[in-house]
């Protein structure tokens, strides 16, 4: 079990952020371990077909048998949403030592993989130089894997930190925390992850907590080493939908009237949603979605209603007869 005490200021600090370095990484496990990512298949199926076979024997030994990542290559987002190349500088300015450190943790008690012998020999020379090789194959490898699907993703994960932040708002942290995942557990002011390798507690000290939601988290994963602050990654809600096909375009005289896009929102909108949820099922941006819902609730066929931090959009009694539904 791992644990984090945290006191009021790191309550207070609690923040959430996405992180495209950890989906990175996060998704080298759906590579290696495809048994535990089910949802995943067409996507792994696709990238290994592209993959250079020298770029995934590297990326492989990143990874140790039991799915432990270094902590090195998941570093604590800094802001809600920083860029990949950000963060990827963030670790190219990791000293040996640390380098070392965390590649020996992770496949502990395991050898480490041929790919990173580099580490062992005398001097920093070469622990330098295959840091360099690591961030441009991640770079490399993100631009094969993730980023073609990153706006939908995206999309995933701001839709599960506007579902957190209304528990936030209406149940405090307990909810939030209780919420996560089966292995979480918070009480007497300390967050207890479950099921894990390490047996240690680290304490919050002011430095509050970072919950990173991720698509390739099949369970809550904190850093491994005890010297990290306090920051979780836990699997995402709306996972099972990222690779639903987008909606059919509409030929009916409805579309004609409204145009297809509208046609497709307000179809949509049998249930109550929010903007970023629906702009993540059409897979374009929430403002062309907010730009749709302005011309339709301005004609009386879209109802808003606040709930919480957030606004909820709905089909009304005139919206459903359009629509050919009583």
């Amino acid at each position: 079990m791992i644990g984090f005490l945290l006191d009021v200021d790191d309550l207070a600090d609690t923040r959430f952020a996405i992180s495209p370095l950890r989906e990175v990484m996060g998704s080298l496990r759906a590579l290696r371990a495809p048994g535990l990512y089910p949802l995943h298949t067409p996507w792994r199926r696709s990238v290994l077909d592209r993959l250079d076979p020298a770029d995934a024997r590297l990326l492989g030994a990143l990874v140790s048998p039991a799915l432990t990542l270094p902590d090195f290559l998941t570093p604590r987002p800094t802001t809600f949403a920083p860029a990949i190349e950000d963060q990827l500088a963030v670790v190219g300015a990791t000293p040996p030592e640390l380098m070392r450190r965390d590649l020996y943790a992770t496949h502990a008690p395991h050898p480490l993989p041929d790919a990173l012998r580099q580490i062992t020999a005398r001097g920093d020379g070469p622990v330098a130089e295959l840091l360099e090789e690591l961030c441009a194959l991640l770079l490399r490898y993100w631009e094969l894997a993730i980023r073609p699907d990153w706006r939908r993703m995206r999309l995933v994960l701001e839709a599960d930190v506007t579902h957190r932040s209304r528990q936030l708002a209406t149940g405090g942290a307990h909810l939030i925390f209780s919420d996560l995942h089966r292995n979480v557990r918070w009480r007497d002011g300390v967050l207890s992850i479950d099921r894990m390798i390490g047996r240690h507690e680290v304490a919050g000290s002011g430095r509050g907590l970072r919950l990173v939601p991720s698509l390739f988290a099949h369970k809550p994963a904190p850093p491994l080493s005890a010297d990290e602050p306090p920051m979780l990654a836990y699997p995402s809600r709306g996972a099972a939908t990222l690779w639903e096909p987008r909606p059919e375009p509409d030929t009916s005289a409805l579309t004609s009237l409204l145009g297809a896009p509208r046609t497709t929102v307000l179809r949509l909108l049998a249930e109550p949603l929010p903007t970023v949820e629906l702009a993540r099922r059409l897979d374009v941006t929430p403002s062309a979605v907010s730009q749709h819902l302005r011309v339709l609730h301005a004609t009386g066929l879209v109802a808003r209603a606040r709930d919480g931090r957030r606004v909820l959009y709905r089909r009304t009694a005139l919206g459903d007869q359009l629509v050919g539904r009583p």
